[in-house]
């Protein structure tokens, strides 16, 4: 049974910073590449980071390029969100997505997701 775990969110403030984790289980992780999505209220799902299998490859949503970094650790199946300068748009449910396909930023092309992990921004 696959379980992608989300943890790390939170209430912050305007400019701060969080890291959020996502450990997998039951999959071969390095087989997949992974993904970070957000929701908010409201709002459709985004796609918010990327990273495939050998972490050779990042990607990006342009509302968070320079400012968030996407990481794997294969040897203890956890992909990492560093989220910094955190501005109140940024505030919605973040999930974790483990895909066949290598770059992907479309959500139908991912295979398991996590149960998400509320970020919130104060301005």
């Amino acid at each position: 049974q696959v379980h992608l775990v989300e943890s790390g969110g939170g209430l912050v403030q305007a400019g701060g910073s969080l890291r959020l984790s996502c450990a997998a289980s039951g999959i071969s992780f390095s087989r997949y590449a992974m993904g970070w999505f957000r929701q908010a209220p409201g709002k459709e799902r985004e796609f918010v980071a990327g990273i495939t299998r050998s972490s050779r490859s990042t990607y990006y949503a342009d509302s968070v390029k320079g400012r968030f970094t996407i990481s794997r650790d294969n040897a203890k199946n956890t992909v990492y969100l560093q989220m910094n300068s955190l501005k109140p748009e940024d505030t919605a449910v973040y999930y974790c997505a483990a895909s066949v396909y290598n770059a992907r930023v479309d959500g139908r092309d991912y295979n398991y997701w996590g149960q998400g992990t509320q970020v919130t921004v104060s301005s």
